[in-house]
């Protein structure tokens, strides 16, 4: 299927509601109307959900999904997920809920958690890729459940960004993306986590993270009970086929225009040092202006910082070298900081016309899991196998 996108001037919605118990619903419901028509009637919404924004379509209409591809330059093998409202919205979509199902759902949904589930024969082949199994999941962003309500409709939904490019975490990457492509833009501020959702296959005899994300695996064992995850398969591929169950898991995703390079040594110090050897092996000088030679970024904490600028003797007080950009995420280490600023950073980097980002990696356990994922996927780690 062909599908022809007419350009057109995006209406940017201010909803910025963050609690559904202190927003004024009537309020809300005004602003977000036209957007929810517009998806009943097979028009693109991007909107926000704790994650990352999502670029919307109704997911039981096919031209309407067909969109999507098109806008976003996305390989049809790569199949959606389809977004509702509450576990009652899945029975549609699915030829039935397993226990553990139920009570993963009970314990983390609303919530960055897509359950890969055999699907119902209402959903479409482009939605799914073909396959015989579809992702659902419900958004915990009260603005995004209250738009699937109004709407009435599943709405298929990958990260709201051209392909390949940093999933956008603020309204103003999905206009970078965007402007002149689809016609309404929900504003609902900065994405909680900054990283799309855990992805668990629920459809073979034990439960496979194919995405990590901010549910860990412990999390989900912890309810899993005797079904325990099967150790070593996160982020894995479809075993004898080409078509990946999920997003995320055969194309590089989330890169910048830049080359990136990650610094993940054990402590600060070592990774400071890490930055300070790459850095003079690119020819930086701190001495060069800006508009003379290459222009570098960093991706770090306060800390690792601080103990950069004392490996390469620059004086606290003297500011940063104009051909040095510097994005800092948190005081300290942290993982669930460094992946809510991450995809912001690297489009901030864009902007700036940085050559060249190095990025702290930090331990890969926890939701560094997700962090590391993502980073290693922006650096080239995503390209096809």
């Amino acid at each position: 299927m062909v599908t022809h996108l007419v350009p057109i001037e995006p209406l940017l919605i201010k909803a910025l509601q963050t609690d559904p118990l202190a927003a004024n619903l009537q309020e809300l419901d005004r602003l977000l109307l036209p957007a929810a028509d517009a998806l009943r009637a097979g028009e693109l919404v991007a909107f926000p959900t704790e994650t990352v924004y999502g670029l919307g379509a109704n997911a039981l209409d096919a031209r309407a999904v067909a969109k999507i591809f098109a806008a976003k330059g996305r390989p049809g093998d790569n199949p959606l997920i389809v977004h509702v409202a509450s576990p009652a919205d899945l029975l549609i979509l699915t030829t039935g809920l397993t226990s553990l199902a139920r009570s993963l759902l009970q314990a983390f949904a609303p919530g960055p958690l897509t359950l890969i589930l055999p699907r119902s024969t209402l959903v479409p082949d482009i939605v799914t890729a073909g396959l015989e199994t579809v992702a659902v999941r419900i958004p915990a962003h009260p603005v995004a459940r209250r738009l699937i309500e109004l709407a009435g409709v599943p709405v298929a939904a990958p990260s709201a960004n051209r392909s390949g490019r940093p999933s956008p975490t603020r309204a103003w990457h999905v206009e970078e993306d965007f402007t002149g492509v689809i016609p309404y833009i929900i504003d609902g501020g900065a994405c909680e986590f900054g990283v799309e959702s855990t992805v668990l296959d629920l459809t073979g005899d034990s439960p496979v993270i194919l995405r990590p994300g901010a549910i860990t695996a412990d999390m989900i064992n912890a309810v899993a009970g005797k079904q325990q995850l099967v150790p070593g398969t996160e982020d894995s591929k479809v075993s004898g086929s080409n078509a990946p169950k999920s997003p995320g898991m055969k194309y590089r995703h989330y890169a910048p225009k830049a080359r990136l390079d990650i610094c993940d040594q054990t402590n600060s110090r070592e990774r400071a040092a890490c930055f300070l050897t790459r850095l003079a092996r690119a020819g930086w000088n701190a001495s060069t202006p800006a508009l003379e030679g290459p222009r570098f970024g960093l991706y770090l904490c306060r800390e690792t910082l601080d103990i950069f600028l004392q490996l390469s003797e620059q004086k606290p007080d003297a500011g940063l070298p104009a051909n040095l950009t510097v994005e800092i995420y948190a005081e300290h280490p942290d993982p669930d900081l460094a992946a809510h600023h991450l995809f912001n950073a690297l489009r901030s980097f864009d902007r700036r016309g940085i050559q060249l980002i190095l990025a702290e990696g930090l331990p890969p356990q926890g939701r560094g899991l997700a962090y590391m994922n993502r980073l290693s996927k922006a650096a080239g780690g995503g390209e096809p196998v």
